[in-house]
């Protein structure tokens, strides 16, 4: 489905921000593109054609956190006060994290 042998840069899974001009620019780069079933890659597809490369921020932990069950410091704001976007976790557990934050 895709021509390249590898995907443009993007931003992966959970989340995102960015401003307001730039989400108008790629909602008009994304009728210029090709629908891609992976919404990600897609994403990265029209932030290709405005010319535009996502940045990674350490707050954003799509591929979960590593966390011990019997560990206090999970019970801690200060372990997750860094944190924009967590995946992985139940929401059970998301609704704890932003109680404790």
């Amino acid at each position: 489905l895709y021509n390249k042998n590898v995907y443009p840069p993007y931003a992966g899974g959970g989340g995102f921000i960015m401003n307001g001009a730039l989400a108008k620019r790629l909602y008009k780069a994304s009728e210029t593109v090709e629908l891609y079933p992976i919404d990600d890659v897609f994403l990265g597809m029209c932030l290709e054609v405005l010319k535009v490369s996502p940045v990674g921020h350490k707050g954003f932990k799509t591929f979960g956190i590593v966390k011990n069950k019997n560990s206090k410091m999970n019970k801690e704001p200060c372990f997750y006060r860094s944190m924009l976007v967590v995946h992985k976790l139940l929401p059970s557990e998301l609704l704890q994290m932003w109680d404790l934050v």
